[in-house]
């Protein structure tokens, strides 16, 4: 079984490599800390899937991220031209 340390590690750089290649990684510093929230958040329920704890910590970025642009008067991606 795959140490706890090495899970967040592994779960974490799958969540952060995607959003970069895709352009969506936002401020560095507050990326990492709601990413890492997120993986510890699972791990602590109990999941020990890093394929799947990697995509809910990217599926939960996107989401909240776009309720903040949508807060913040910007058009979400699915209403932009």
């Amino acid at each position: 079984m795959e140490k706890i340390s090495h899970l967040v590690e592994n779960a974490f750089i799958i969540a952060w490599e995607y959003l970069e290649a895709t352009g969506e990684l936002g401020e560095a510093e507050d990326t990492a800390g709601e990413l890492l929230d997120i993986i510890q958040t699972m791990i602590r329920t109990g999941e020990r899937r890093r394929i799947l704890i990697a995509n809910v910590a990217i599926d939960t970025y996107r989401r909240r991220r776009l309720r903040g642009e949508e807060r913040n008067g910007r058009p979400d991606k699915a209403g932009a031209a």
